[in-house]
């Protein structure tokens, strides 16, 4: 029988979390959002963006930490590659901008695990799919969701205008109208992971 790849997950209490200057969203709405992505398509083609699913526990469980944005809007922390930049890469510096302390020191130690889903946005709106539609030629987005392991202990610094929150994967589970199609899937996603539970 196959193993199920193991995911190492350390509790809540065993990481740090102190704040940052503001990161503001470059834009106030998703109609803004939807313009300015149509802008870039036009100067670089296809957006590229990735994802990073970072995991922690509670009451021996799994729980992900998600940003939130106001009091309702949550996403994944991740963002656009840079044109031509690799994944990983790219992903490393992205949760550094998010989530790095300005210490150079006192950077997390990414460690950026396997895709676990691929989303793709066929046109300039706002739903995606798991697939990419057959008669879709010039997508728009497509998104790659990674799992990141995190180290026993880290340092996360939160810019000022966000909450970081510990989401459980059952709160998350078919909880479309909440968190969307990309964040309530990630229990599915995931559930081919064995989790280890380390209690230090």
């Amino acid at each position: 029988m196959l193993k199920s790849p193991v995911v190492n997950t350390y509790p809540l209490s065993s990481y740090s979390f102190g704040s940052k200057e503001p990161k503001m969203e470059k834009d106030t709405s998703v109609a803004d959002r939807l313009a300015r992505m149509r802008v870039n398509y036009m100067k670089e083609g296809m957006r590229t963006s990735v994802e990073a699913i970072l995991l922690v526990q509670e009451h021996n469980h799994p729980h992900i930490l998600l940003l939130q944005i106001g009091n309702t809007f949550c996403k994944l922390p991740g963002g656009r590659l840079k044109p031509g930049e690799n994944e990983i890469e790219g992903l490393k510096r992205k949760l550094s901008s998010k989530l790095g302390a300005n210490s150079p020191n006192l950077q997390p130690n990414w460690q950026v695990g396997e895709c676990v889903a691929t989303w793709w946005r066929p046109n300039f709106e706002t739903t995606m799919y798991p697939y990419c539609p057959p008669h879709i030629t010039k997508p728009k987005e497509c998104k790659k969701v990674f799992i990141v392991h995190l180290s026993e202990r880290e340092y996360f610094a939160v810019p000022k205008n966000l909450k970081l929150l510990a989401i459980p994967l059952f709160e998350l589970y078919d909880n479309v109208q909440r968190y969307g199609p990309v964040i309530s899937t990630i229990p599915q996603q995931l559930s081919r992971f064995q989790f280890n539970m380390i209690q230090p």
